[in-house]
């Protein structure tokens, strides 16, 4: 079962994607609102939303080719209160990203720090059910405010060095009143990011990672995260620049998804009732490790089987020179 957040004007709605229609929601008119009322009432999510299922049904096929008067929102968000949706992720959960990580900071050496936590997760990361297993790499990305949903830009700030698709999945949780987080869904992600500047030294991971992001077209309620299969590519001009194929889900991972959601949600203030977390699992592949520098106008295209259309955002470089901020003495 896969949902799509849209809007329109200062309206929003949910849809029920079925075959080349969205079926659109009476109520509930976002992921968060139906989340928690399936939360209050005890009712799963899928049946409540069942319930709400109206007449209305919109061409899902011009609705993506953004040749619709809706739009297409992140596949989850929380739409009241910005910041209180936490967008975070987990590194070095995939072989293949931990191999562009010590070839872009190894410098001689023969395992980079890098490569260490890789072998940790690979050793530690998937305990007995009743056990605690390694923590993994854990990065913040920012507030609700930097998701952007399918065909949005995203950008490469006027301060940034660089910026680059990271082909992932991402879990959607929100937490109950019990304080318990709780995983509504699952969608594909571009972890957008600027590995230029993290190639500079590793200590510049966290700056890195303050980009915007996106997710999406779908939110896949049910998803099957055994093994994954998907694919990514760059367009340039209209052809195809750059594709490859990607691997994820927990048999690609060397972290279970339950010692990831456990490190992420161990911390109190990560279980605040009512919030939102977009939490990233880590990419396969990605075209700066294969030399690849994205320009202005490049459209980055994610897809993985089983949740849904490809994420499509093109790349918009801000011009100009940075400008300098400064705090001001009260």
């Amino acid at each position: 079962m896969r949902v799509v957040q849209l809007t329109r004007a200062a309206e929003r709605r949910l849809g029920l994607v079925d075959s080349g229609m969205l079926r659109l929601l009476r109520e509930y008119p976002s992921v968060h609102s139906l989340a928690t009322a399936a939360l209050d009432s005890g009712i799963h999510i899928r049946e409540l939303l069942e319930r709400s299922i109206a007449a209305e049904r919109l061409d899902y096929d011009a609705v993506y080719h953004g040749q619709s008067e809706w739009h297409i929102l992140p596949a989850a968000d929380h739409p009241d209160e910005p910041a209180r949706c936490l967008v975070s992720g987990t590194g070095l959960t995939h072989v293949k990203s931990a191999e562009t990580r010590q070839a872009m900071h190894a410098a001689g050496q023969e395992l980079t720090d890098s490569a260490r936590m890789y072998r940790w997760g690979a050793e530690g990361g998937r305990p007995a059910p009743d056990a605690i297993g390694v923590a993994p790499e854990w990065f913040y990305k920012g507030p609700g405010s930097i998701l952007r949903g399918h065909l949005d830009p995203l950008s490469v700030p006027s301060y940034a060095e660089d910026g680059g698709e990271e082909p992932e999945i991402a879990g959607i949780y929100v937490i109950a009143k019990s304080g318990e987080p709780v995983r509504i869904g699952m969608a594909a992600g571009n972890e957008f990011s600027d590995h230029r500047l993290e190639k500079k030294n590793y200590l510049y991971l966290a700056a890195s990672k303050l980009r915007t992001c996106a997710i999406g077209p779908e939110l896949v309620l049910d998803p099957d995260f055994a093994s994954v299969s998907g694919a990514v590519s760059i367009e340039r001009g209209g052809s195809v620049l750059w594709s490859r194929a990607v691997h994820s889900g927990e048999e690609a991972m060397c972290h279970s998804l339950a010692n990831l959601e456990h490190h992420h949600f161990k911390f109190e203030s990560h279980r605040r009732p009512g919030d939102i977390h977009v939490h990233f699992f880590g990419a396969d592949a990605f075209s700066f490790g294969e030399g690849v520098r994205l320009v202005d106008g490049d459209v980055m295209v994610i897809s993985f089987n089983g949740f849904g259309r490809p994420l499509r955002n093109p790349l918009r470089v801000e011009r100009g020179p940075a400008t300098l901020v400064v705090a001001k003495p009260w």
